[in-house]
């Protein structure tokens, strides 16, 4: 697989966060995901109904598998104290769509980073396997 492209992914998360949607929270949220071929990014679009709010990490996947691609990479971005990481549903619908392994990094606008894989996120993960057929 060849190299990540962080910086770009960072650079597009980052515009991404800027357009996002968050009259309730003021949590501004960026992400992106790199397939190989190209960057997809995404933000968080909220609604007076909760749970109709879409977050980034989803938004930026929707956009990939839109074009028929799976992510290699996710990067998420915030200006938090610490890095955010995908709440479960994200979490659920990233299981669902990519690698176990999938590459995942959580950044701060301030320079703060987490790394880690998919798995370390949602170990013991609910799975298709678990619907019987």
């Amino acid at each position: 697989m060849p190299s990540i492209p962080w910086e770009e992914m960072t650079a597009l998360a980052k515009k991404a966060h800027s357009h996002a949607y968050a009259p309730y929270s003021k949590l501004q949220v960026g992400a992106a995901v790199w397939t190989g071929n190209r960057i997809h990014a995404g933000c968080n679009v909220e609604n007076a109904s909760f749970g109709l709010t879409v977050c980034a990490e989803r938004h930026a996947l929707a956009c990939a598998v839109a074009q028929g691609e799976r992510p290699l990479a996710l990067l998420v971005l915030a200006q938090t104290p610490r890095p955010l990481v995908p709440c479960g549903a994200c979490r659920q619908v990233l299981w669902e769509l990519c690698a176990e392994d999938l590459p995942m990094a959580c950044c701060t606008l301030s320079g703060q980073r987490l790394s880690f894989v998919l798995r370390d996120l949602l170990p013991s993960a609910f799975e298709k396997g678990f619907i019987p057929s």
